[in-house]
């Protein structure tokens, strides 16, 4: 067999009986987080852009759009709900040879399990197996440093999910897999330089297509192949060649990889998260910010070259490149001793203020912590006053990491945070209560009308 019909063989195989009951709690821990993200996006520019298009299409026996009652079609609905998930860069990350924010693929799961009257355990176990097979491809190969994104990772997960609930054939999750992965590759450009809306919308629309791929092969379209191995195949083009056991996988002689994704305690992007912990230390020893007269953010190799050497990360003028900034949420961190949403107001980041106070950090690459990546995630920070005094700081494992996780009630919090402006105090118990009961319900269409915003 070629890969794809290798992964479509393995999701085939898997059954919700094959899930413990860890993993079972760590997937609806990580539903929990993602849905409070999307609550709390509600509002936002790209989701009601997004929104608009999608309402075109209406679909009563569709997918819901989270926080309404409309629907339209799965595929759509997998597109606005997944941005939704996204677009505060509060959700969960994946780190290996390519990282990654695998509860992405929640939304689309969402939108297909609706469409197709799945049952809360199906819904569980296709979030399992879309974050195993996203999370074994980014231990496989590095693609962005080959000017590839990675949510090109997240077209077969989505298409083989979305297949696993529309019980497909492993024939026709091949093919699935074969039209998602030919068709629409994404380039890293998206994370490069001054970052765009599209920055939070990119992975959903990888999860659009991948649904789209598996409602297209369900009705027998066949898509190139072989789509890895073949002479313009996704080897060749995109990867280089890999190697990948399926042996090792979840549920065969392998862990499920879904508890091994790390949480985050801020909205910010991942890879600075143990910098805003160590920048609130320093500032317990700082009487004053004004009497700072530098600092230096020490990070790892993917720390420094996705936040910390772009020159646009020192003048942002989007949201998007302040959550993506070293230098940005560790100057926030340090003059208001706190990171959450209103940390990326437009009058924030272009503060005359914030920009000169920005001039005062550089950020370095030390090897030393690059050799300890991904096991640790960890910054430094060494702030010089003016006083002489030198306050340093380092963090290895930020708040949500596998070593420092988050516990039920912070996630909860964490839920209750972003959705307060939406949910009022009953309702939010109420869908915090459903889904930490998930896998007895039979109607998902009820637990998604639950979110439905005042």
């Amino acid at each position: 067999m070629n890969l794809a019909q290798e992964l479509a063989d393995y999701v085939q195989s898997v059954k919700y009986q094959d899930l413990s009951e860890d993993v079972i709690h760590e997937t609806k821990k990580r539903i929990i987080d993602s849905l409070g993200c999307a609550i709390g996006a509600y509002n936002s520019e790209p989701v009601k852009m997004s929104r608009i298009v999608a309402d075109v299409a209406k679909d009563e026996k569709g997918s819901t759009l989270f926080g309404t009652r409309r629907k339209t079609t799965p595929d759509l609905a997998a597109f606005v709900n997944g941005i939704m998930v996204r677009y505060f860069d509060y959700n969960d990350t994946y780190l290996s040879r390519e990282p990654a924010h695998p509860s992405d693929n929640i939304g689309p799961c969402f939108s297909v399990a609706e469409a197709e009257g799945s049952s809360g355990k199906d819904l569980l176990l296709s979030i399992v197996l879309a974050y195993e097979i996203q999370c074994r491809l980014c231990d496989a190969a590095d693609i962005r440093h080959r000017g590839w994104d990675h949510v090109c990772y997240g077209l077969p997960s989505t298409a083989l999910a979305a297949g696993k609930l529309m019980r497909l054939s492993v024939d026709e999750m091949t093919e699935a897999v074969n039209l998602a992965l030919n068709s629409h590759i994404t380039m890293r450009q998206v994370r490069a330089g001054e970052l765009s809306m599209w920055k939070g919308c990119s992975f959903a629309n990888a999860a659009r297509n991948g649904v789209f791929s598996a409602l297209l092969a369900r009705e027998g379209m066949t898509g190139p192949s072989p789509i890895f191995e073949g002479e313009m195949g996704f080897f060749q083009q995109i990867s280089g060649p890999f190697q990948i056991s399926i042996i090792g996988f979840g549920g065969r002689n392998g862990p499920f990889k879904i508890a091994e994704t790390y949480l985050k305690f801020f909205p910010a992007e991942i890879h600075s998260q143990t910098s805003i912990w160590a920048a609130l230390e320093a500032r317990k020893e700082i009487e004053n910010p004004d009497d700072i007269v530098s600092v230096e953010i020490a990070s790892h190799e993917a720390g420094y070259t996705i936040l910390g050497r772009d020159p646009e990360k020192w003048n942002p003028m989007t949201k998007e490149t302040a959550d993506h900034s070293l230098p940005y949420i560790v100057a926030m961190a340090l003059l208001e001793g706190k990171i959450d949403n209103s940390t990326y107001s437009t009058k924030k980041y272009r503060d005359p203020k914030v920009l000169d106070f920005l001039k005062k950090i550089t950020v370095v690459e030390d090897k030393t912590l690059s050799d300890r990546y991904p096991e640790a995630v960890a910054n430094r920070i060494t702030v010089k006053l003016s006083s002489g005094k030198v306050v340093t700081k380092q963090v290895a494992y930020h708040k949500g990491h596998p070593k420092n996780p988050m516990t039920d009630k912070e996630v909860e919090d964490k839920f209750k945070r972003l959705t307060w402006n939406y949910l009022n105090k009953n309702k939010a118990g109420r869908i915090l209560e459903t889904l930490w009961s998930l896998e007895k319900v039979r109607d998902l269409s009820r637990v998604v009308s639950l979110l439905a915003v005042a």
